[in-house]
């Protein structure tokens, strides 16, 4: 090397890389999967100078490192995975200097399995176990997760991780996962309720029986979300209900010590929205007990009619006349309706380890003397179970879509054996929202 090129080379410091993440989760076949923004720089240089590349995969049957792909210019650089099959990869991402001095990163990379309508998929990213969601304008969603307080705010568009996130577990008095299973938006409130049930182990929590509030300010990236106010007695109100109704829907059985909520005969809220054209009468739908009047059960629904001031003020809940549903011996999931009273239920069974369980999406009007329509079965052979489903079109449009959610918290995402829900690593949790054309 000549006196020139030594004092060039002396000219410049060691360039440096920062990721945006050390962890990344994909999928085959996948679009919209989330990227790593790249950071570089180096002392006496122009970033856009500077070359950015993967050169290495320590497992290419995952991803290779051609299958990295680098795009942007100056400082900051985005590194997009396509994933060859299920697994983990390490992928060696560097950064060359103007005068040929390199630096690397390691980034930590995960693959899941393709799944039916991968194009549609888009998988949101911090969790595994999305149980609620609501729509909040501007192709953005807000979704809760069972598996804590968190509600996390996500662009419906692309996968990735939130774009925010709330938890509001000092502001409702609980320590303890209040398993959020339902939700439902009036104006700028949103309800959101646990399962009201006992846990797996048909253990009581007291946490399980929480309804509770937030307000919405503003809507879609700049969405903010304020506590409002909680109740605490749901479970109990429903228990006394039913047996002064002569024990119809076994509730006091279904609550009992022991018995587990996921069984037939169990007791368990998933889906929350509210009666047509009203904003204090809301339904309860129940994933158990299916009612049972006749074989194979229906779904329930129970509507509490001073839904807004039970949590308002805190008065007890009053109930309607029980809805009963017939969805095919399968029970509610999730509810939600549009402006147009509208309803759109996702339909599942009452068991506890369901993901090969037959799943549909009904159509409903409202009126209760009218059954519900069956849209579309849903994908069974793909990790997870349909939870969510974020907002309801127009139904008399022909080729109306809606995103439906997975709870993927039990499901094997990447072929090691471990439950989503388990992983070390937020970024590699996640659950799949999808979307599905509901009119002909």
């Amino acid at each position: 090397m000549s006196m020139g090129s030594q004092a060039q080379a002396a000219s410049y410091g060691t360039p440096s890389l920062t990721l945006s993440a050390s962890y990344l989760s994909g999928a085959v076949g996948a679009g919209g999967d989330p990227v790593v923004n790249v950071t570089v720089a180096q002392s006496g240089a122009d970033a856009g100078a500077l070359t950015v590349t993967v050169t290495r995969s320590s497992k290419t049957s995952v991803a290779t490192a051609t299958d990295a792909s680098v795009t942007g210019t100056g400082a900051t650089r985005q590194v997009a995975v396509a994933a060859r099959g299920r697994g983990y990869a390490d992928l060696t991402v560097q950064v060359t200097g103007v005068d040929g001095q390199t630096a690397t990163k390691t980034l930590h990379y995960a693959a899941s399995a393709a799944v039916q309508r991968s194009a549609d998929s888009r998988y949101l990213t911090g969790s595994s176990d999305a149980s609620a969601a609501v729509d909040v304008g501007g192709g953005y969603a807000v979704v809760a997760d069972d598996e804590s307080n968190t509600l996390r705010l996500y662009d419906r568009s692309t996968s990735g991780a939130p774009v925010r996130t709330w938890d509001f577990s000092s502001r409702t008095g609980v320590s303890k996962e209040i398993d959020i299973e339902g939700a439902a938006r009036v104006g700028d409130t949103i309800y959101w309720t646990g399962s009201l049930g006992n846990n797996k182990d048909g253990e009581y929590k007291s946490a399980r029986n929480t309804v509770f509030t937030t307000k919405v300010t503003g809507s879609g990236a700049s969405t903010t979300l304020t506590y409002g106010g909680s109740y605490a007695k749901l479970r109990d109100n429903l228990v006394a209900w039913d047996k002064a109704n002569g024990n119809r829907y076994g509730f006091a059985a279904g609550t009992a010590a022991g018995q587990i909520p996921k069984q037939i005969d169990g007791f368990n809220v998933e889906g929350l929205e509210f009666a047509p054209g009203s904003t204090t009468t809301a339904y309860l739908g129940f994933r158990a007990p299916l009612a049972p009047a006749v074989p194979g059960g229906k779904a329930l629904l129970v509507p509490v009619t001073n839904f807004d001031k039970m949590v308002g003020s805190g008065a007890s809940a009053v109930f309607g006349t029980p809805i009963e549903l017939d969805l095919g011996g399968l029970s509610v999931r999730d509810i939600r309706k549009n402006t147009a009273n509208q309803y759109l239920i996702v339909a599942g069974s009452w068991a506890a380890d369901d993901n090969s369980d037959p799943y549909a999406l009904y159509s409903w009007d409202g009126d209760p003397a009218h059954a519900p329509v069956k849209r579309l079965d849903l994908p069974t052979s793909d990790p997870g179970g349909w939870e969510s489903v974020v907002d309801v079109p127009d139904l008399s449009v022909p080729g109306a879509r809606a995103q439906l959610i997975t709870d993927d918290g039990s499901a094997d995402l990447y072929g090691d054996g471990v439950e989503a829900k388990d992983l070390t690593h937020p970024e590699w949790k996640k659950s799949r929202a999808t979307w599905f054309t509901v009119t002909g």
